[in-house]
């Protein structure tokens, strides 16, 4: 299927769609005040070994300390035999010390960002491995002799002195020797300006910053069935194409420069596609519906009929919705940038060539996915459990914050709990203090009820207590914000 993608570019972000058949299936966005942190290389410090969670903690110049676990430190896993046990984390790094570090995952939510002492640089073909001399080829080419052939191309180009290893990508398949050369010189010199500020620079400095994410676009994004890339901004087209001459010259001619009057996501409906992936339904055509929600521990998508009725029978009817569900999911969790655990609770469906149909379509669309992704069989409670590697942000995390007013619980408690909470408040006040008068401020919701439905129980109070009790609306008050103050 040809692909579409679309760059949006302002000063202040980034903005990647790819189209397929004229749907949204991915959006990356990457704000310049805040740019994702994988793939970076830092001279970090040792803060605190933790010996109980064979963990340590990272000072890179960041608000909170990186997270490091000894599995993702090179030295642990290459001087060990296959029995012998692992060396423990107190025994390999001390507080204080300095180390080469580089983010395989974003700081998400309240956690930090996760490290690896195991430095990578990639490359357009190919990645380059400083501590390993081992030649891997990517899982994706499944021919061996195309694999043998590849691995033995890439040996021949280095020399006997040659240090470190490297990973052939997929994209080095149809790459010429000189592609392969050219590749293999950019990454050497990158690691030697690396190894080089790793000696001069100080504790928690940054030695190597991964490409933006319109660079990263023409280096990872791109390939047979992309068939072209369009930018809106002239500056940006130009320094784009400079870079795809020199690394990525088979890329050039699918670079466009998009000079349209409507805004290029307006043309293609990635604005409203943007709004609709931060709401919590989707709607199938059919009329059955998902809903999805986002919480800290785990993503739980539930399917739905709605009003779907259009099978020869209610079994039909599940199953067939079940099937668009199963697309749309897979679409969703690109389009959102859904990570971790995610549970999917499909319509109860009693056949069970209907469950394998559903769970083979799953796989089948969620093979698409760049990201890895890990599905199970249907569980004893018919749900799917699976797992999406999450390296990033999700879009909503993005685009949003938790509500004021809910402070994230997605709902708030009613005008009258409110007005209930302020009578027991009164109480309480009236027993330790003597004020001339007790003045309510609340929302106007809040206030509107105390004047109508609980204006007696208001006025009881006020006689139990003795004291006058006043009303003032405070419009920038939230529903649940309320103040009693002593006249």
């Amino acid at each position: 299927m040809n692909e579409d993608i679309l760059i949006n570019i302002t000063p202040q972000e980034t903005r990647v769609a790819l189209i397929v058949q004229g749907a949204v299936q991915e959006l990356h966005i990457e704000r310049t005040l805040s740019r994702g942190l994988a793939g970076n290389v830092y001279l970090g410090k040792v803060v605190r070994v933790l010996p109980g969670m064979q963990s340590a903690f990272i000072d890179i110049g960041l608000e909170r300390a990186a997270f490091l676990h000894v599995a993702d430190i090179w030295d642990a896993r290459s001087h060990t035999g296959q029995n012998a046990a692992p060396t423990p984390i107190e025994k390999m790094l001390h507080d204080g010390q300095a180390l080469t570090v580089q983010v395989i995952k974003d700081p998400i939510g309240t956690k930090g960002a996760r490290l690896s002492t195991q430095i990578s640089i990639a490359g357009r073909m190919l990645v380059y491995l400083p501590q390993d001399p081992h030649i891997g080829i990517s899982q994706k080419i499944e021919n061996e002799a195309d694999r043998e052939l590849l691995r033995s191309r890439v040996q021949q180009l280095l020399s006997p002195e040659e240090k470190g290893g490297y990973i052939v990508r997929t994209m080095a398949e149809e790459a010429s020797d000189s592609d392969l050369q050219s590749d293999i010189d950019y990454l050497r010199k990158t690691w030697l300006s690396i190894s080089t500020a790793a000696r001069t620079k100080p504790p928690t400095s940054l030695l190597f910053q991964d490409l933006n994410l319109a660079q990263r676009v023409l280096r990872d994004f791109v390939h047979d069935e992309t068939s072209s890339i369009q930018v809106d901004s002239r500056e940006n087209f130009a320094m784009m194409h400079e870079f795809s001459k020199a690394y990525t010259p088979s890329v050039l001619s699918r670079l466009q420069h998009y000079i349209g009057e409507r805004p290029l996501f307006d043309l293609y409906g990635v604005e409203e596609e943007i709004l609709r992936a931060l709401g919590s339904r989707v709607d199938l055509k059919s009329g059955g519906y998902l809903v999805i929600d986002q919480t800290e521990a785990m993503t739980t998508i539930d399917v739905n009929t709605g009003g779907f009725v259009g099978g020869r029978n209610f079994d039909d009817t599940i199953f067939k919705t079940n099937l668009e569900a199963a697309h749309a999911i897979a679409r969703q969790l690109r389009l959102r940038n859904l990570g971790g655990i995610i549970i999917l609770d499909f319509i109860d469906m009693e056949n069970v060539e209907h469950r394998n149909a559903v769970l083979s379509e799953l796989k089948k669309t969620l093979a698409r996915d760049r990201t890895k992704v890990s599905v199970s069989h249907f569980s004893a409670l018919g749900l799917v459990e699976m797992t999406r590697k999450r390296t990033r942000e999700s879009l909503s995390h993005i685009l949003c914050e938790p509500c004021p007013a809910c402070s994230g619980k997605g709902q708030v408690k009613t005008a009258r709990t409110i007005c209930y909470e302020i009578l027991r408040e009164l109480l309480r006040e009236a027993k330790q203090f003597n004020p001339r008068e007790f003045r309510i401020l609340a929302s106007q919701m809040v206030v509107d009820m105390f004047l109508e439905e609980e204006s007696q129980h208001l006025a009881m109070l006020g006689d139990f207590i003795g004291k006058p009790i006043s009303l003032q609306v405070e419009t920038i008050y939230h529903q649940e914000q309320y103040d009693i103050i002593l006249m």
